[in-house]
This record gives structure tokens, sequence and C-alpha cells, in this order.
């Protein structure tokens, strides 16, 4: 899973929605619970394999379902998806309905004699290996305070021990956010594993367009949502996104190589390493001696997401689909499996055939997207006549809970063909706003549209109301009436998805069309800011200088960090920022300041007199010109619109 919770601390900011008042109520219509309920009957209601996979080896809870930070906030509800019990209400497709009620169950596991896991204790699932010494730790979760909620439960029900060793499956936040919590625990000389590349995958990811990817993954987890039959229903591999402290250590090694063998605090463990699949930076491993296999985030309980809507780099369906055709081999003869979302799957038939369909659904995706873009479909039409093969679709975890084959289709197709479909319309296409007007113009009226989108309302075609109310809405930010109906239309839209984060995204723009963009703070994070490189601290630089601000402006500076052994010179010159390592000519002045000075003043407001004051930093040269760039610099709005202009 891709979070935006590196750029800068964006996700400080989910702990004010993590408890947020509900939205408007609104009923589900004829339409939707006609749809909703004829869904039934082309869902296989009679596999019941993941209720006894997701209960079995249940030890306990806590006790308290709040999980709260040093202050007392609450950061995390273990019981958030207690009220999934019975049928469906009309108001949430039933096989996302089912998928909560095996998704939300949390506590405490034992998978093997060795192995426990917690889940439900934040989106991801955090591992305990019994080593011969104490715990080996994999994937810490994403907040401290999760993490060691997790931590204080396995002490408490199966052995309080130091962790030997901790593991990283993938880069993304949610793996290793935690992992702070256990800083004071780690025994001397612990080993932290990771994939090659995860260091700067897992700081570096999302701090180029870190502002823009969190504010979208605001929609798709539904930070600003409550939780419930009229609100999210988590986000397909979750339940939702924990808050609280994000933190790093960072790794002592990385696994370049498949077939790595580790004999860690007494445990053999065989790495298979998959770059490029659900991650940058990805392995999956196994403990052979246990026949035991982990594939991390690969082989999830859901489809899963070529490309996420929050926005990220584009997986390769392709090279996913090979990873799992590898692991099938790789972990061939595997009773347990266990994975980073979801829960366990037991049985060597069980397990090959799982991994097969998981990986088919990926490979049809793929051949299949390709076949058709080569007869010349565009994006958008494979994306309205790919479906699953039924022997897969009939399968659970190829469901399209988290990712679905519409997303993901067109994003395939963006991988091997960019965004442009070949039309030479679509070359420089009007922007929404200027678009909205002419259409609605061309149409007869806002009034004639807004008639026409009533009538859609009324037949249930909710999918050419918010077609029509868009266009209306972006010609005229102020019309409310078009606001109201369009947020009623998203409703009826979320109400019929089976997608966990469609449907939070449904959701979140029918609340913003009613109530306006919620607040949000930028600050937090400072943990994971701190493991930026400089020269990525430069890049973030170099995408917020204002050419507007800056003018005909240039300056050249210098930056020493001592305590990072590194210097670097930065130029500005034709609206652009150039950084380079060393010092160079032409310096109008030099900045000499501890990295996490410069970090603390740059994104939380602590200005730098203070330390010069002291010595602690100095400036040589003209100071004037540090001035000027900060100046040049823009801010990035975190709360910027997505429904209305």
């Amino acid at each position: 899973m891709r979070l935006a919770a590196l750029h800068l601390g964006l996700l400080g900011s989910a702990s004010l929605f993590l408890f947020a008042q509900p939205a408007v109520a609104q009923s589900a219509s004829d339409a939707t619970q006609r749809a909703n309920l004829a869904a039934i009957s082309e869902l296989p209601m009679a596999d019941r394999r993941d209720f006894d996979f997701a209960s079995r080896g249940f030890v306990a809870t806590r006790v308290d379902p709040l999980i709260r930070d040093a202050a007392g906030k609450p950061v995390w509800d273990t019981a958030a998806f207690a009220f999934a019990k019975g049928a469906a209400p009309a108001s949430v497709h039933p096989s996302l309905w089912r998928h909560a009620q095996v998704l939300g169950k949390a506590g405490l596991f034992k998978v093997t004699d060795r192995i426990w896991q917690v889940r439900g204790f934040d989106v991801a699932n955090i591992t305990f290996v019994r080593g011969d010494k104490g715990w080996i730790v994999v994937d810490p979760l994403t907040a401290t305070e999760t993490a060691a909620a997790a931590y204080d439960l396995v002490a408490a029900k199966v052995a309080k021990l130091p962790v030997t060793a901790m593991i990283y499956t993938h880069s993304h936040v949610d793996h290793f956010g935690g992992a702070g919590a256990f800083a004071g625990l780690m025994a001397k000389d612990a080993p932290i594993l990771a994939p090659q590349g995860f260091t700067r995958a897992a700081v570096s990811e999302n701090v180029i367009a870190g502002p823009a990817m969190g504010r979208r993954a605001g929609y798709q987890f539904g930070l600003g949502l409550p939780k419930g039959p009229d609100g999210s229903m988590g986000s397909g591999i979750g339940m939702g996104v924990a808050a609280g402290t994000r933190s790093l250590l960072p790794p002592t090694r990385e696994i370049s190589e498949s077939g790595t063998e580790l004999v860690i605090d007494g445990v053999r463990i065989r790495f298979q390493v998959t770059p490029g699949t659900e991650a940058p930076a990805e392995m999956n491993f196994g403990f052979p001696d246990w026949k035991v296999a982990d594939l991390a985030e690969n082989a999830n309980a859901t489809q899963h997401n070529i490309l996420t809507p929050r926005g990220a780099v584009i997986r390769d369906a392709k090279a996913w689909a090979q990873g799992l055709t590898e692991a099938i081999d790789f972990f061939a003869g595997s009773e347990v499996l266990i994975t980073s979302h979801g829960w366990p799957r037991f049985g060597a038939d069980e397990i090959t055939d799982y991994l097969a369909k998981h990986r088919d659904a990926y490979a049809f995706l793929h051949d299949q997207t390709v076949r058709l873009m080569n007869k010349g479909l565009t994006g958008p039409e494979i994306a309205a006549t790919l479906t699953l093969p039924p022997a897969l679709a009939k399968q659970w975890y190829d469901r399209p809970y988290y990712g679905s084959y519409s997303f993901n289709a067109r994003a395939v197709y963006q991988f091997y063909m960019g965004w442009y479909d070949g039309n030479p319309v679509h070359l420089a296409p009007l922007p929404p706003e200027t678009g909205g007007k002419r259409y609605v113009e061309a149409m007869g009226g806002a009034m004639r549209v807004k008639a026409l989108a009533q009538e859609a309302f009324a037949k249930g075609d909710y999918a050419w109301t918010a077609e029509l109310l868009d266009k209306v809405i972006f010609a005229d930010s102020t019309d409310t009436d078009a606001k109201a109906l369009l947020a009623r239309a998203y409703r009826q839209l979320a109400y019929q998805s089976e997608n966990a984060l469609w449907r939070n995204m449904y959701l979140t723009g029918a609340d913003e069309l009613e109530h306006g963009v919620a607040a949000s703070d930028p600050t937090g994070g400072a943990a994971l800011v701190s493991q930026l490189p400089p020269s990525d601290l430069f890049d973030v630089l170099a995408v917020r200088l204002d050419p507007a601000k800056a003018g005909d402006g240039a300056v050249t500076l210098g930056f020493v960090f001592p305590d990072k052994d590194a210097h670097h010179t930065l130029s500005v010159a034709n609206g652009v920022l150039i950084h380079r390592p060393g010092l160079r000519e032409g310096r109008q002045a030099t900045l000499t300041v501890r990295y996490a000075d410069l970090l603390a003043a740059l994104f939380s407001g602590q200005p730098l007199a203070a330390k010069i004051a002291s010595g602690e930093a100095k400036i040589e040269g003209d100071p004037a010109g540090f001035a000027r760039l900060i100046g040049w610099l823009d801010k990035p709005d975190p709360a910027f619109n997505i429904v209305t202009p």
C-alpha cells in the first residue's frame, strides 16, 4: 500500500478525521436497493473459508478498543467495524459488507507454534516470530502507538521478550512507520532487514508530489468519514489508516537477491526479492523449516491497485504476475501463508490455488488490456469492457475491494501508452472550468442541464447524473442546487460500490460538496522528514520555487551539514532551482548548519536566528541571499478543491 505520509507529514492531520462527526445521512434509493440485491445472486456466498481462516487461532484483543497517543488523543479504534453484523444494509454493497465482517476481526492470533499476528490494530498486520532469544518483528505498522499496543498484547498473552530482529517487507509507511515503538526493546546488534532500494523508496517515493498525494489520500481512505453503513467501510485492505506518530529505524541490511538465506535468532529465513510489484522495493520470504511463507503485500485478500487513486508511480502488472509465478515455485510445499494485510491461508493445495488464481487475475488484466490496446481501444474503452473470467471472479480474494479492473485497465494502458489516446482532439483539452461553461451553454443553459440530471437521478442513472452536474458546477461554483443533487448522486454510487476506495471517494466528494473542504494541518512527520538525504530536500525545494516570485532573480548558495559530512551548492536562475554536491564557485553566501535544524526551520517554523546567534549555525557572505530564496518558495495547499473549481 502507498500512503502519502512521507511528504513532510501531511498525514499528521489524520487524527483530525479519525473520529469525525457523521456525514449527512441519506437512504439508499430504490435503484440502489435493487442493484445491491441483484449483486447477491452473482456472489459465491456459500464459500465461507475466509471466515474460518480469519478467526483461526484467535487469542485475545484489547479490553479498551481505543488506542491513544501520549496526550490521550485516540489514534485507532480496534472495534471500528463492530457494527458489521448480520445481513448487509441497503446502503452497502453485500460483497463489501461481507468483506468488512471478515476484515474487521481485531486482536492477537496464533498462526503457528512460532508465529503470531496482531491484526486490526492498523491498516496492516504486524507479525511476531518467536526466535531462540526474542521476537522477530515483521512490518511494525503505521504508527508507534498502534505498534506499541500490538507488542503489549503479545507480551501479555505470549511472552515479554526483547526484539532480536525487525523485517520490513516493503517501502510503504504502513509497514515501517511504527518501528520507533521498538527502539528501546531492540537487542544489541539486532538486524533490521529490508529489500534492496528500501531506504530511498521509503523516504523519497512520495516527497516530491506529497502534498497532492496527501490531499487525494484523504479521499481514497475516507479520512473525513465516520465508519458505518452510511460512511466508510474501510480501505479494502484494512479498516483505515492509523493516526499517531510515524517513525523509521533505518535498515542495517538490504536484501538484494532472491534465494538469500539467513539464520536470525535461530530461525532460518529464505528471501524472494520482488521489485516493481506492489512497491518499488518489496520482498517475500519464508520459513522453510516450518513450511510458512510470507507474501508481503503481493498476494492480498482483494484485488490490488496498479495505479492508486491518490496517485503514485504506476506498477508493472506483468512483473507482479511474474513475481507470483516465481513465488509458487519458491515457496512450494508451504502449509501456511501469511501476508501484510488480511488473514492467513492454510494447506498446501489451498495456497497454491490461491497464488495461481491471484496471479492469473493480474496476468489476465495485463495481457487482455494490451491485446485490446493493440486493436485500437483506449483506456476508458477497455475499462468499460474488461471483466475477470468467471473462474477468477468467483474468488473472494480477486474481488475489487481495493483495486478494480476498471481502474487497473486504464493504468496498464497508461503504463505503455501514457495518458494521450492518440485522438488529436485531446492534445490540448479545455480546462474543466472553461469546458464546463461551454458545455452547459451548448446544452441549453444550467437550468436545462440540471433538469436532465434530475431526470437521470430519478431513473437511477447516477453516473450520468454526476457527469452532467460536474459540468454545471465547474461552470458555476456557486450553484448550490447542482451541488446538492450531485452529492445525492455520489452517495448512491457509493452505496452501490463494491470497492471500498471508490465508496470513500464518492462519499468524501459528497461531503465536500455539502460542507466545503475541511481545514488540514500540514505539520507532523518530523521523524520521517529527518531521513531525507540533502539531495531529496533540495528536490522538494525545486518543485516549490515560484518563478513569478523569483522573476529575473538569481542566487547561488552553499550549504554545509557537519552532522552529515555533506556539502551542497544550490543555484536559482531562469525560474529553476538546481543543486549539486560540493561547494562550487560563485556563491554569494554559505550556511553551515545541522541538517535537522535546517529541516526544522523549513518545515516546522523554527527560525535559525537563535542557532546563528548562539554559534550553532553560521552564515558566511551575504545573508540576504537566503532570505531571497525563502521568499521565492511557494507553500503547498493541503486542502485544495477537487469536486469544485
